[in-house]
């Protein structure tokens, strides 16, 4: 008989320095954006962007997708805990982060970053002296993807965020923090991998930038185009991957449609209207 689910029993915690654990999940934040910077880079070089730019965005990224994250969960999510508890909320080490605070927390934090770029006296001759806040957002929509895919890995890692029972051949057992999918024999039930689910489409979401930058050039020719595709995909595709995920929290459980549904919902119709306004305004 071939096996028809895989058992998933990873330690969430790669490897321990002393008292220190490092986990999977930060390994994964942290090539993220590694690779990220790096794929940015290649972007910034091409386009004529003063070196220091660079560094600047990475600081700029790093602290409103961590800021962003983290409020959005504690806001989003359990505000009746956090409100009352206000210092709770610094304690990002207990784990607790929201992509659509981060997502949120992103477009505010590059919004300062390009007043700061287009204010800057550093710039050279030869370099790019001006940038519009949606030409850097057509063009960092390429290394969210991978950052994206990269985070949804280490939920799998750490046994989060899967999904409700399932029969295909690709269903998960989640040995580490599955408490709920059993059957009547008592033994753990496969699952959706959702979170590599969201990795795929981060990836084809990529794959289609990158074409769409590097072979048509229409991060020039149609401006908000490319920004417009990434939020459709990415936030299109977590409403339809909420239908099969467990509930997170427990307010959910009454609800039609849950709160990562309804988060992503303004982020879809943005997105069209970006992808009409850029055929309306094309180059």
């Amino acid at each position: 008989m071939i096996l028809n689910y895989i058992t998933w029993n990873v330690d969430p915690v790669a490897f321990s320095l002393g008292s220190l654990q490092v986990r999977w999940y930060g390994i994964c934040w942290a090539v993220g954006f590694l690779l990220g910077y790096i794929l940015m880079s290649k972007v910034y070089k091409k386009e004529k962007m003063p070196e220091w730019s660079m560094d600047s965005l990475l600081i700029y990224m790093l602290v409103s997708t961590v800021v962003g994250a983290r409020l959005g969960h504690c806001l989003f999510y359990e505000p009746e805990y956090y409100l009352p508890h206000p210092l709770e909320i610094l304690k990002i080490w207990e784990g607790g982060l929201a992509s659509h605070g981060g997502a949120i927390g992103i477009l505010i934090g590059l919004w300062l970053y390009v007043r700061r770029f287009n204010k800057s006296t550093k710039k050279q001759k030869g370099e790019k002296q001006h940038i519009t806040y949606l030409w850097l957002l057509d063009r960092i929509v390429i290394p969210v993807c991978l950052v994206g895919a990269l985070i949804r890995l280490g939920n799998v890692f750490n046994s989060e965020i899967y999904g409700t029972p399932t029969t295909l051949p690709w269903g998960f057992v989640f040995v580490r923090g599955n408490e709920q999918f059993f059957n009547e024999a008592g033994e753990l039930l496969p699952c959706h991998p959702t979170g590599l689910y969201e990795a795929f489409f981060c990836l084809v979401a990529m794959a289609l930038l990158l074409w769409m930058y590097y072979k048509r050039g229409l991060g020039d020719k149609r401006p908000g185009l490319m920004f417009g595709t990434f939020l459709i995909i990415i936030f299109g595709s977590r409403i339809a991957i909420e239908f099969l995920k467990n509930v997170q929290v427990a307010f959910e459980n009454n609800m039609m449609f849950d709160m990562g549904q309804w988060l992503s919902v303004p982020f879809v119709i943005v997105g069209i209207v970006m992808i009409v306004r850029s055929f309306r305004h094309s180059m």
